[in-house]
């Protein structure tokens, strides 16, 4: 993991361990030299690692609830046991897919005219998590990885303390139809076997299979990645589709949430 990586996450770990104290929330830390923090559901509808106004409408909406079963591939080696069953992704206090949901699962967020600003949307949008990308491949199938979220045409990947977009074999990204059409793909980072950035790579070629627009959500702490989005946003030969898509850090949609949001991300997550 790169530097600027794990100085975030060792900040979000002290921060989530604070704000578990502070507001006597259940959770538990990991075993390890690198110990993190893993939030617990809690009362009614309330869980330490979400803002309560958040979660009480991602449980009341069966699309959005179903994201919170994502098991964590590596709890049994890493966490106490939990009494509840079993631990999730979205319970720890890095993930980025639980900060994606505290801000747009929000009920205020939707009227947020801010927000829909930054994003260029209209307010009133109501958002989809963990979609299959189905970008088309040359055989006439589709890619099924997932893209984090949709509002309306925009597709959105989010990232906090992850390492980097991931990396892919070039025979592989050769098999997405519309890969030369899109990119430069000279011009693209890479190794003489890998491209990299593939996250974003298919990220471009979902919104151009859509007809919508892509957008990546980072944290102003990695200036990594939003190098790599430049690097690989300069390769899309296609105007249109080039400066439909942006980037935007969670600190600049925090200044714009709701003020209580506003005030819960500033707490919990430094924003």
């Amino acid at each position: 993991m790169g530097s600027a990586a794990a100085k975030l996450r060792a900040e979000l770990i002290e921060r989530a361990k604070g704000f578990a104290i502070e507001h006597t929330l259940p959770h538990c830390l990991s075993y390890g030299e690198e110990t993190t923090v893993c939030f617990e559901a809690y009362g009614a509808r309330q869980h330490g690692n979400f803002h309560p106004s958040s979660y009480k409408r991602i449980v009341a909406v069966p699309t959005s609830r179903v994201r919170l079963q994502k098991v964590h591939t590596t709890a049994r080696r890493q966490l106490p046991r939990s009494e509840n069953g079993r631990r999730h992704e979205l319970d720890t206090c890095t993930s980025s897919d639980a900060l994606l949901m505290n801000l747009f699962c929000h009920p205020a967020s939707s009227r947020c005219k801010a927000l829909g600003a930054l994003l260029g949307i209209d307010i009133g949008w109501v958002p989809e998590f963990g979609l299959r990308a189905r970008v088309p491949l040359t055989d006439g199938k589709v890619d099924r990885t997932e893209i984090d979220m949709r509002i309306a045409n925009l597709l959105v990947e989010a990232k906090l303390t992850e390492g980097d977009f991931q990396r892919a074999r070039k025979g592989a990204l050769d098999r997405y139809r519309d890969f030369d059409a899109v990119f430069e793909k000279t011009e693209l980072p890479q190794t003489d076997e890998e491209y990299a950035s593939y996250q974003l790579i298919r990220g471009f070629l979902a919104a151009h299979a859509q007809n919508g627009s892509f957008c990546l959500l980072t944290d102003a702490r990695r200036p990594d990645l939003i190098e790599r989005w430049y690097a690989t946003l300069r390769c899309v030969k296609i105007l249109e589709l080039r400066v439909g898509c942006k980037i935007l850090t969670w600190q600049e949609l925090a200044h714009a949430a709701p003020q209580s949001l506003r005030v819960f991300l500033s707490e919990k997550y430094g924003l």
